[in-house]
């Protein structure tokens, strides 16, 4: 497992890169020296987390897109054919009077499901229904 970095680090980290993309490296030490240029950094502890993540994100950049450009590039990829094209629906009645009441009777697909023989009907859950005497 790695080490868990604070929200600090990566923030800090993602602002340098952009803002400074050109002056930082693969290298750790170089990183850190820019670092200490650029940047007003309370602490050499800090610093060295800030660096370190700094280096880990350029090896991820160098390596290929990173998550959110691919997730972007998911979301607009349009398939030729839905996974979820259904051409028939089977619904209860409660449902198709539903859609009646919505003005949406008429939707193609949409067919009643057959009544299933032996079917127990629909009952009210137990307890709970009542008032309570306050004492």
């Amino acid at each position: 497992m790695g080490r868990v970095r604070t929200k600090t680090v990566k923030k800090s980290s993602r602002q340098v890169i952009e803002r400074y993309y050109s002056r930082m490296t693969l290298d750790f030490h170089t990183n850190k020296k820019v670092l200490e240029e650029v940047a007003i950094i309370p602490s050499k502890r800090l610093r060295n987390k800030i660096a370190g993540f700094s280096t880990h994100l350029m090896k991820r950049i160098q390596k290929g897109p990173l998550q959110e450009e691919e997730r972007e590039r998911r979301m607009d990829f349009v398939p030729d054919e839905s996974a979820i094209r259904i051409d028939n629906i089977q619904v209860d009645q409660e449902t198709l009077d539903m859609l009646a009441t919505l003005g949406m009777a008429d939707l193609p697909g949409v067919v009643k499901q057959e009544a299933i023989a032996g079917a127990m009907p629909s009952v009210a859950p137990r307890g709970g229904g009542g008032f309570r005497r306050t004492a």
